[in-house]
This record gives structure tokens, C-alpha cells and sequence, in this order.
């Protein structure tokens, strides 16, 4: 895990510079498992991101925006009553774990003062958020309940007491010198970089293996001196934040990672590339959590009409062979007197061909000569009948499977409000039944809530996301002579750009936009066209999101992340 106690060390100590001493005056819990706190320090608010996600736990500042529920959950209202207008006095880090503690001091209903602790053990999936009485080292409550059930060793419940992770008795690596690393180190057993972090309290397998290769030949010389070397930058809080790209993965950390041998990307602050870092991806994780039914529901419905296609196309064809059942029908009841019931078939003179020659007519045994003709008499008229129905029923079926590859497209791409007007959308075109009325709370109809950047010229490009909003954006709030932009035949987003006359630069950025929040994420040279809004038309009766347009011209972009940050931050 990047976030090891050397990454916490360095995390505090920037936490400390931007928030010590400054005062809690807001506490939302966006997610389960994620609390927010704006802090204001040095004249500024300031958002601290606690998270205990089991896959992305941290501490950091963040600029992100996040969603809070209407209801604020029980342990969110146990924090605001706690530590809301109380004064971050201190935080620190215990040892050289991953268990960072904030010091909160204010006065409680009575008007005593009240000592508190915010305790952050960032642990993996056993991450939690502690909230502590100082004075009775008793749990307030936590966002994880844990009882002697899980864990015999210690239980994080109210009213029971606080006990630290059990210690893993590793030695500090802030106080070591090169002769405690040579005599930690068995060089003659292999896998340093494991011994490492066996024997060093906060060090990572990405710490180590990264000490390892800047070590060179690692031997009992260049080891002990690199490593204390490495640990002496950080304490000296000597570090360049990276993100770095290898293999098609990222990474991040307190400095580039040489051994890795990919691309770095270096940042100002942790949090700043803490933000870049998760930009997306615990929003995603998120997503798949609160959607996961509505992904599964909409994959059935398309698989469910990719095949009622291939038995209507199977059926086509029967239709098409429509001349060919009447002249079995006709040959066979010409000739009824030679046939047998329980014959599987039967060779008669086809006098439809000028040559003479003869036919082999399949028969089903278990019927009477007379009821097999009739038989093909039926299949050619049900056939006849069925051609105009059938390319009806594929044309519909098609557009069906079009309209789940669009919403399939907008959950890969949803933020978790976009879940709830994707699934809004599919109530009401009768797909899924309505949770609210049978729970018998009153849907709101409120305003679809669109995506808006700012170009390099400061013009304004918003983006829908899903149908509700591209068919809010296009129809109803954008300028007829507006800029509508949509990648060619992919499904995707619609964009506008709200200028009559934009820069080629502005059309370029939200080509790119277009392309990002579309199917063609990961792809290059992406066709994007563009167009009045006054030459987009909706059919009557089409699919929410569906629309037509002429007019247009077609750019080629490739869809960039960091584009996509930059209109977003801007």
C-alpha cells in the first residue's frame, strides 16, 4: 500500500501546517464510509477528507465537491454534536503507523470544556474513524463497529474503551543508523526488500523495492547508506508527491519510483495529487456499489434483445422462404395418393421446374399426408404475413439494444446522482418498478444537475451525462445558436459550448470533453461533431437522450484525463 506510515509521517506533517489550530465548523459524512470536515486555519476554510474505504482509506485536503445525503447519518450527527465549533488543537502520528490522532478541545452543553480525539487507523479494509472522550479514554462511537466477535483482541464500540492496534514490534526507522539496518538484514537469505519491511515499523513493499534498486548491487555497503538516506529525505520532509504511470497502472507516492520504470507526474502538495490520484475512482466504486442492480438489470435487458434479433432475423428467414412452403404444399397435395403417414419424406416430380426434374419434400411422421400439406400451407401464410411485422420488431428491438449500449455507456461514466436519475429515467419509461411509491415517499422532480467547465478562454462548456441531462441541456437550457457537440455514431455525453462564435481552441476542449464522457474513453482520434443547437431535433417518440442533427463538422481528438481536471478546476 502507497499510504505506509512513512506516507502518513509526511501526510501529518502537512495536515499540521495547513490546519493546526484552526476551528471544525462543518461535518458531513457523504458516504458510508468517508467523513468531511471544513476546517477554518490560517483565514481559510479547508476540507479534510477522513476516509476508511476499505480500498482507498486516507486523510487528506481536498477541492473535490462531494454529495451529501439528505439525511445525515447517525454517526455524522454524533460528530456534529461532538466536535462541530471545537478547536483542531493538535494531530500527530502514533509511532510510525498508519494511525494518525487529532487533538480537539471545546466546550460541551453545559459549557465545560471537553477534550475529544478524532483517532484515523488507516488500515486497509480494516480502516475505521474513531471518535474518543479524552478524559474516560471511552469510544463516543465509530464509523465501523467492530465487537469481540471479529476481533478478540481489542472490540470499537461505544462505551467500551480504547485500545491501540496490537504492536508489531518493529524497530523505528527514524531512529535508526546504517548499523541497525546491516544487523536487521540477513543479506546471505535473499529478499531484502521483504526483510525490510518485516523489520521497519511504516515501511512499505513500495518503499523497499524502491530502496532495493536505487541501492544498486544492495550489499552490506550500499543498502544501510540508501536506505537511511531515503528515510533522512522524508524526515526532512525533503519529497516530490508523484504519480507514476507503469504497465498501464499508477502508483503514487512520496517521491517517483525508479524501479517501476514508467512515467512520473510530480505535484505541489500529497493532497493535490491525492485528488488526482482518486479523481474518479472512488467515485466509480461508489457508483458500482449504489448501481450495481441497474447495470445488471440494463446488461439483461440489451442481452435480453440481442437474442429476441437473432430469433426474429431466424423467423425473416423462414419468411423469405415463404414460395417455397406454398410449392411444397401444392406438390404434396398433388400428390397425397403416394404418401404414407409415418414416411419422414417424400421424392414427387416438381412440375414447377421446366426441366423435369424432382423434389424431396420433408415430412413429419406423426401427421397424415393431408395435415402436412396443410402444415406448409399454414407456414406460408403465417410467413407472408410476418415479414412487414418481423422487420418492425427488429427495427424496435435494435433500437432497444442502442438505447442500453447509451445508458451502459452513462453508469461507466455516473456519479452517484447520476445513478438516481438513470434509474428515475428507467420508472419512467416502465423498465423498473418505482421504490418510491412503494415506499411511499413522493419522487421530486427536480432540475436535472449538469457538469460545467471552463475552457482556456474562460468560456463555458457543460456536459450532461445522462439522458435526463443531455435531453434538459439540449432542449430546454441551451441557446439555439449555441455550439452542440456529440461524438460521431458513439454513444456519449452532450456538450455545449455557450458561444455562438467559440475559438477552434474552446471547440477542440470540449471535442475532448465529448469524447472522454463517452463509450470511446480509451480511445484515439476520436470522431467528435459539432453543430448549432438551433439543427439538433428530437423525433417524436424517440428514446430519451436520442436526437437528430445536420449541419455539422466532424474533429478528431483523443480524450485526456488531465484536459478533463483542468476545464473541471478551472
Amino acid at each position: 500500500m502507497s499510504f505506509d506510515g512513512l506516507f502518513t509521517k509526511a501526510m501529518v506533517n502537512e495536515l499540521s501546517r495547513s490546519l493546526k489550530g484552526g476551528r471544525i465548523n462543518k461535518v458531513h459524512q457523504p458516504y458510508k464510509n468517508e467523513v468531511i470536515l471544513t476546517i477554518r486555519a490560517n483565514g481559510v476554510n479547508q476540507k479534510l477528507l477522513l476516509s476508511a474505504h476499505p480500498s482507498y482509506a486516507r486523510v487528506q485536503l481536498t477541492n473535490e465537491a462531494y454529495e451529501n445525503p439528505s439525511e445525515p447519518p447517525m454517526f455524522c450527527m454524533l460528530l456534529r454534536k461532538h466536535i462541530e465549533g471545537y478547536i483542531l488543537e493538535d494531530l500527530y502520528q502514533v509511532e510510525n503507523d498508519r494511525l494518525i490522532i487529532f487533538e480537539i478541545k471545546g466546550r460541551n452543553e453545559i459549557g465545560d470544556i471537553s477534550y475529544k480525539q478524532l483517532i484515523i487507523e488507516i488500515m486497509g479494509r480494516h480502516s475505521n474513524i474513531v471518535l474518543v472522550d479524552k478524559s474516560r479514554n471511552l469510544i463516543l462511537d465509530s464509523i465501523k463497529h467492530i465487537s469481540f466477535s471479529v476481533n478478540s483482541y481489542r472490540a470499537i464500540l461505544p462505551g467500551q474503551p480504547y485500545v491501540f492496534p496490537p504492536e508489531q514490534n518493529k524497530q523505528n526507522p527514524f531512529q535508526a543508523v546504517e548499523e541497525d539496518v546491516l544487523m536487521k538484514l540477513d543479506f546471505n537469505d535473499g529478499k531484502l526488500d521483504r526483510q525490510l519491511v518485516e523489520k521497519f515499523a511504516g515501511i512499505s513493499p513500495v518503499f523497499a523495492k524502491e530502496a532495493i534498486f536505487q541501492s544498486g548491487l544492495a550489499n552490506r555497503t550500499t543498502l544501510p547508506k540508501t536506505f537511511i538516506g531515503m528515510i533522512k529525505q522524508i524526515r526532512d520532509n525533503e519529497i516530490t508527491p508523484s504519480i507514476i504511470s507503469a504497465g498501464g497502472k499508477e502508483a503514487f507516492y512520496l517521491f517517483p519510483l525508479h524501479h517501476l520504470k514508467g512515467e512520473s507526474r510530480n505535484y505541489p502538495t500529497l493532497s493535490e495529487m491525492l485528488d488526482r490520484f482518486y479523481f474518479g475512482k472512488a467515485e466509480r466504486d461508489r457508483v458500482k456499489q449504489q448501481g450495481n442492480d441497474i447495470e445488471r438489470f440494463i446488461i439483461n435487458e440489451k442481452e435480453k434483445n440481442e437474442k429476441k434479433i437473432a430469433k426474429l432475423k431466424a423467423t425473416l428467414l423462414d419468411a423469405e422462404r415463404a414460395e417455397q412452403f406454398q410449392r411444397y404444399g401444392e406438390l404434396l397435395t398433388a400428390n397425397l395418393y403416394a404418401a404414407k403417414k409415418g414416411m419422414k419424406e417424400i421424392e414427387v416430380l416438381d412440375y414447377y421446374d421446366e426441366t423435369g426434374g424432382t423434389v424431396a419434400i420433408p415430412l413429419d411422421p406423426r401427421k397424415s399426408p393431408s395435415e402436412n400439406a396443410q402444415k406448409y400451407f399454414s407456414k406460408y401464410q403465417k410467413a407472408k404475413n410476418s415479414v412487414s411485422i418481423v422487420e418492425e420488431q427488429i427495427q424496435l428491438a435494435l433500437e432497444e439494444v442502442a438505447y442500453f449500449e447509451n445508458l451502459l455507456q452513462q453508469v461507466g461514466s455516473a456519479s452517484p446522482k447520476d445513478i438516481v436519475e438513470i434509474r428515475e429515467e428507467l420508472v419512467e419509461g416502465g423498465y423498473i418498478r418505482d421504490r418510491q411509491k412503494r415506499n411511499g415517499k413522493k419522487a421530486q422532480n427536480a432540475k436535472p444537475v449538469l457538469d460545467y467547465f471552463t475552457a482556456s478562454d474562460n468560456t463555458e462548456i457543460i456536459v450532461g451525462k445522462n439522458n435526463k441531462q443531455n435531453d434538459y441541456l439540449t432542449n430546454k437550457f441551451a441557446a439555439r445558436d449555441e455550439i452542440w457537440l456529440h461524438t460521431k455514431d458513439i454513444p456519449g455525453s452532450h456538450v455545449v459550448i455557450r458561444s455562438k462564435e467559440p475559438t477552434d481552441t474552446t471547440i477542440l476542449e470540449a471535442a475532448s470533453l465529448a469524447a472522454y464522457y463517452s463509450k470511446a474513453r480509451n480511445s484515439s482520434s476520436v470522431p467528435v461533431d459539432f453543430t448549432r443547437v438551433r439543427f439538433v431535433k428530437k423525433p417524436s417518440g424517440a428514446k430519451p437522450g436520442f436526437v437528430i442533427y445536420d449541419n455539422q463538422q466532424t474533429v478528431y481528438v483523443t480524450p485526456d484525463e488531465e484536459l478533463v481536471l483542468k476545464l473541471k478546476k478551472q
